[in-house]
């Protein structure tokens, strides 16, 4: 069997796994206590996107050659920065649930459809999201072109099938990375509503309650 149908067979089927458990247990969607229709999450997606296209070529070097290749540096890096990605995020969403007032969180916020979810912040569709989606995507479709490419040519050592990324590349992608990671931590604090300054104002409306009439 050709080696391009192995791979869009593996990547399809990938595909339709993750569509089923996202279906069935909101696994690209945000963590939300307070909404049905939860928004999807662009840290997961970005993972996800990743893995599937890294576990589809890894596996179809292993049907079509018959050997287990090797992960070249780049790919462990992306994979490590995908990673830190979901986790930041998730500890980020944590944080601020035990600090802001529920209805006040982006995440509790109703979904509205995929790609404009993962493209919205607090304040809507945001350019820095906007940026990573783009530069993921096409160095995405770059890497799957490269992959198919590889496993072609017979000539090519097994150790440098999956394709090793530029370390300029790698920057830039974190970059962008670290840009989502570090405006997240902050789009939920540019709103009023801590669950410390409820507790405040409770306590004052309590002070106030009991101070007796002046006769």
């Amino acid at each position: 069997m050709n080696s391009k149908i192995i791979f869009w067979l593996m990547f399809a089927a990938l595909t339709a796994l993750i569509l089923y458990f996202n279906a069935k247990y909101g696994m690209l969607r945000d963590e939300s206590v307070q909404v049905k229709k939860k928004p999807y999450s662009y840290a997961r997606t970005q993972l996800t996107w990743w893995t599937v296209i890294v576990l589809s070529g890894f596996a179809t070097v292993i049907l079509y050659r018959h050997e287990i290749p090797t992960f070249t540096p780049g790919v462990l890096i992306l994979l490590g920065i995908s990673s830190a990605t979901t986790i930041a995020a998730r500890i980020t969403d944590n944080a601020d649930q035990e600090h802001i007032e529920a209805d006040r969180l982006s995440q509790n916020s109703k979904g509205q459809n995929f790609l404009v979810d993962i493209l919205s912040d607090k304040s809507g569709v945001s350019i820095h999201r906007l940026q990573s989606v783009l530069f993921n995507i096409v160095i995405g479709l770059w890497f799957i072109n490269q992959t198919l490419a590889n496993i072609a040519n017979s000539t090519i050592p097994m150790n440098e099938i999956l394709p090793d990324l530029e370390q300029n590349n790698l920057i830039l992608i974190g970059l962008s990375a670290g840009t989502y990671v570090a405006l997240k931590t902050t789009e939920n604090k540019n709103t009023s509503g801590s669950k410390s300054d409820k507790t405040t104002i409770k306590v004052d409306e309590k002070n106030e309650n009991d101070i007796p009439p002046v006769a």
